[in-house]
């Protein structure tokens, strides 16, 4: 069976009838974080809403205005997700997110057209691929991709395009002899009913289920972004196909902008003006790595030339970091003292570390990531890492100031 979505790849709203409602639950990530929703899984007669499959991600849309959050297919139907149940027999109407439909048309119509010509012009078969958000790759099935053959790939597509090739898809029946004369990659194991190809007028023929463009005209333009190395002697081939080749140029103009203003030069010198901050930049970083050590040395003789030490030292440098606290560390005579060194905004976060004979270190370290609400590790009489509390070093000092008996027993 063919749902609507997949014999009109632009048809944006459906008017069909409930079939069943089941409560279910959908986990999903948000913004980095994983979520349960609770509520129901609806099939429907017919769908305009496409379940993933063929390498292209679900649907969005509205089914009598609730949201669909997922779209999954089981056997011959398609099982949509909401959180609000809605009744058997009701007659509902769905609407795509037509944003993202299109979207996901011209991407995975670009992958059927990069991958029939890789692979009848190179010899590349394409093994996977990924319809990113911002991205797709194509996982081919060959050890390099040259730049040359790169751009002679690019300019094959683009001439496809201009030439308004048709993208038709047609169904046939299971075991037809059509099948052996199709790229395929095999169906799925609960597959049902007849078989759904996609052809590209005098290019190829493949079998899929997914969305498609009609035309190749619809494409706009692909850019091949670049190849990288794949796994077990593959190539992913990185690409953008039509609104997103727009997308990423307004992006690309947006930044040459601010590098222009910037840089205070042209696009053709952002190159010579970048590598010439990079070098003055490594002058800069040498220079202040010297005065770091020479200040941290001055810091230590100051602290071990005291008359009278105070058997902990305290120290805070705002403009440090933690090279420049093990400096302090290592010029410090730490047998019969203590020492909380940190670095950083002194209301905000920072890096911190506690120094002294291992065995208090090893105690006392953790208690004073625990005051600032940081973390850190032990290693040989230190314990360093990031203090999120800068604010508590007062607390983070009585802490380990509670331990200089523990000198004195030693």
């Amino acid at each position: 069976m063919a749902f609507a979505c997949q014999k009109n790849s632009y048809l944006k709203e459906l008017t069909t009838k409930v079939v069943s409602c089941t409560p279910a639950e959908l986990k999903q990530v948000v913004n980095g974080k994983k979520q349960t929703l609770q509520g129901y899984e609806i099939i429907t007669e017919d769908t305009v809403l496409f379940p993933e499959g063929g390498g292209q991600p679900d649907d969005r849309g509205t089914m009598n205005g609730i949201d669909v959050h997922r779209v999954t297919r089981r056997g011959g139907d398609a099982v949509l997700f909401v959180e609000t149940a809605i009744e058997p027999g009701t007659e509902i109407l769905q609407k795509v997110d037509w944003t993202r439909r299109f979207d996901h048309m011209q991407q995975h119509s670009a992958q059927h057209l990069i991958t029939a010509i890789a692979e009848e012009r190179y010899g590349w078969p394409t093994t996977s691929w990924d319809l990113g958000k911002e991205k797709s790759f194509i996982e081919m099935d060959t050890p390099k991709i040259g730049v040359e053959e790169m751009q002679e790939l690019e300019k094959e597509v683009n001439t496809a395009i201009r030439k308004q090739l048709a993208m038709t898809p047609r169904l046939v029946d299971l075991g037809s002899s059509v099948l052996n004369s199709v790229r395929t990659r095999g169906l799925p194991d609960d597959h049902v009913g007849q078989v759904r190809i996609v052809e590209i007028e005098t290019i190829e023929a493949n079998t899929c289920c997914g969305t498609h463009v009609a035309n190749l005209s619809h494409l706009q333009s692909i850019k091949l972004l670049g190849a990288e190395k794949g796994k077990k002697s593959k190539t992913n081939l990185y690409f953008l196909a039509g609104n997103r080749v727009l997308d990423y140029l307004g992006k690309c103009l947006t930044n040459e902008k601010l590098l222009t203003g910037f840089l205070k030069c042209g696009p053709d010198g952002h190159p010579q003006a970048a590598e010439k901050i990079q070098k003055s930049l490594k002058v800069a970083n040498k220079s202040t790595t010297m005065l770091l050590r020479d200040l941290a040395a001055l810091e230590a003789y100051r602290y071990n030339n005291q008359a009278d030490k105070d058997p902990v030292l305290v120290l805070h440098r705002k403009e440090g970091d933690l090279e420049f606290l093990n400096m302090i560390a290592n010029e410090i005579n730490l047998q019969n003292c203590l020492a909380l060194l940190t670095a950083g905004d002194e209301k905000g976060a920072g890096m911190f570390l506690a120094a002294g004979p291992d065995d208090i270190i090893k105690e006392v370290g953790p208690k004073i990531a625990e005051c600032l609400e940081g973390k850190g590790a032990s290693k040989t009489g230190r314990y360093q890492g990031k203090a999120n509390k800068m604010s508590k070093r007062s607390t983070a000092e009585e802490v380990l100031r509670s331990y200089t008996q523990k000198l004195t027993a030693g």
